[in-house]
């Protein structure tokens, strides 16, 4: 399994000369399986890329896996190559909801007077699924599970396991709300511990600094501490940070990198793995 990261921007998308090295657009991931199959997690402008690419020699499917419904997870589906023309069959997923289906809550966006087109006229004619929660599903030859996690609105963090090595991504999450020390509370009453627990490599939001979360308690995102402490305390070999803020220069995220190392050293949590901050164009072998 290997992963590329198409877009690894947080809430907007912050194009321009600040951000060249990590990169601007929001959130999408690519993972290519061993047997080739194509699964998409989330729909950011980074998506718009990633269409063209695939593009060019279509996969007979593709599955885009939504985490959740804010736009900037959402915003790159529209200019999705795939979702325009009938070469590759597309199916989409997200976490359910008790008010609307999945595929009436992504027309609100994909129809006018927001998107110039009606979802129900575009050429693929998408599958929409709501993703099992809390239970192992089998998809393109992977076992894939899809655990609710904190943050406003429903929103899952995606587990995929195939032949032994586990990817787990989970750009939106605030693992305890308010919580300083992650290392104080019950690993059962943190948010996504067992979905995290034992990755070989995790994606997760790391949008704030330790001083910028204290005004932002409640926002379903994570400080510094908080990303390396819940991957530490979730056993992962391998953690990239992502789901940088639109106000982070790519100087700020080298200086955050730089407290994130000390405390992935020496945080008093015992571990034995690698930590780096994700970029546009990054390939990972997981």
């Amino acid at each position: 399994m290997k992963a590329k990261v198409w877009g690894c921007r947080g809430s907007l998308a912050a194009p321009g000369p600040d951000t060249v090295r990590y990169g601007g657009n929001t959130s999408c991931l690519e993972l290519t399986l061993d047997n080739g199959a194509v699964l998409v997690l989330d729909a950011g402008t980074g998506a718009r890329s990633l269409g063209l690419k695939l593009a060019e020699e279509a996969p007979k499917r593709i599955d885009v896996l939504l985490t959740h419904l804010h736009l900037d997870h959402l915003e790159g589906l529209g200019f999705f190559t795939p979702l325009w023309t009938t070469a590759s069959e597309l199916h989409i997923w997200g976490p359910a909801s008790p008010l609307k289906s999945l595929e009436d809550r992504i027309a609100t966006y994909l129809s006018p007077p927001l998107f110039p087109v009606h979802l129900s006229a575009i050429p693929s004619h998408p599958t929409f699924h709501d993703t099992p929660e809390d239970e192992e599903w089998e998809l393109a030859g992977v076992r894939l599970s899809a655990q609710r996690i904190s943050h406003p609105g429903p929103t899952v963090g995606y587990r995929v396991e195939e032949e032994g090595r586990t990817l787990v991504y989970m750009p939106d999450h605030e693992p305890a709300l308010g919580i300083g020390d992650l290392r104080g509370v019950a690993p059962e009453w943190l948010s996504g511990y067992a979905g995290a627990f034992g990755a070989d490599v995790l994606f997760h939001d790391a949008q704030y600094t330790e001083e910028e979360y204290g005004h932002k308690v409640g926002w379903g995102h994570s400080s510094t501490e908080h990303v390396v402490t819940f991957a530490q305390l979730a056993k992962v070999r391998r953690l990239f940070m992502t789901h940088h803020d639109p106000l982070h220069t790519d100087d700020d995220l080298e200086a955050i990198f730089v407290r994130a190392r000390e405390l992935w050293d020496g945080n008093g949590v015992d571990h034995d793995g690698e930590i780096a901050l994700a970029y546009e164009g990054m390939e990972v072998e997981v």
